[in-house]
């Protein structure tokens, strides 16, 4: 019997969230053998690239809209997020942390939204605030009262995440995705290859197996990602949407453990989880539906 829509797009989600989170765990190996900034800039431009093939004819709509310089712009503020995301995970000392870390973006945009635009934050964003600050706090303690480098790096990445996230959910209402997402990811690339050049030593070589990461985080964590995740948006409610993306963090977490052998301390296990917590509080306006109808349908079959 084939799929319905809701259930094809639920499972495309739980793929990319799967996909996003081995994507961490391809940097990291890249890592190894490629600086940070050129690591992104080749990443970025590969799978730009790719993607401008695709979307080609949907060029000249960014030129009749007089829309190519603010699409430039947010792919220059997407390139200062993705340098922050990837020196926090360089100079992180665990993996699944900076994921849950990197997360709280998902509880900012609502706040971003109101600060940008004026928007009206819902009740549960503010509930949710609190709740993700205290999540950070306990994650700060583990080496006394202070954040370390590759937490602040993480904690920069989500706050600029967040805004990226508003002003491109803006932008989406007349450009189409995929030339949007494209145009954004070459000029991450151009930017990290220039700063790159300008801050970093290139390596002389560079071993097969990090050229096989580098080619799996550009073709498989990012272009792919990016098709199925907007093709599965389509197919689907904001409410299972909301859910579905939450298990990012807690997959890369998982795979960290598996690959690397990294466990948390209880303090750290503790901050994670209560940021897990924060982002299903702020995104409660679109879960309560889905709640209620799974509730529903439990009560119905009890009868």
């Amino acid at each position: 019997m084939p799929l319905s829509p809701a259930a094809r797009a639920d499972l495309l989600l739980l793929l990319v969230t799967l996909i996003a989170a081995a994507g961490w765990i391809f940097s990291k190996q890249a890592l190894q053998d490629l600086p940070p900034l050129l690591f992104i800039g080749i990443r970025f431009l590969l799978a730009g690239g790719l993607l401008l093939i695709l979307a080609y004819r949907d060029l000249h709509r960014l030129r009749q809209q007089q829309a190519l310089v603010k699409v430039l712009q947010l792919g220059v503020l997407m390139t200062c997020a993705l340098l922050c995301w990837i020196l926090g995970l360089k100079h992180g000392a665990h993996l699944g942390e900076g994921a849950f870390i990197t997360s709280l973006g998902v509880v900012l945009v609502p706040v971003m939204a109101w600060l940008v635009f004026r928007e009206r934050a819902s009740l549960s964003t503010w509930l949710s605030l609190p709740v993700a600050i205290f999540g950070l706090m306990l994650l700060s303690l583990e080496g006394g009262i202070s954040l370390a480098a590759g937490q602040l790096w993480f904690l920069s990445a989500a706050l600029l995440f967040s805004l990226h996230f508003v002003l491109v959910s803006r932008m989406a209402l007349s450009v189409p995705a995929l030339i949007l997402t494209a145009v954004q990811l070459l000029v991450v690339g151009a930017g990290g290859v220039v700063v790159s050049a300008l801050a970093e030593v290139w390596p002389d070589s560079v071993g097969s197996a990090a050229l096989g990461w580098l080619l799996a985080s550009a073709f498989i964590a990012t272009s792919l990602r990016f098709a199925l995740q907007t093709y599965a948006q389509s197919l689907a409610p904001a409410s299972h949407v909301a859910l579905i993306m939450t298990l990012e963090p807690v997959w890369a977490a998982l795979l960290a453990a598996i690959v690397y052998g990294e466990q948390m301390s209880v303090l750290q296990l503790s901050g994670c989880s209560i940021i897990f917590t924060a982002m299903l509080v702020s995104r409660w306006r679109w879960l309560k539906p889905l709640f209620y109808a799974i509730r529903n349908r439990s009560l119905s079959s009890q009868r």
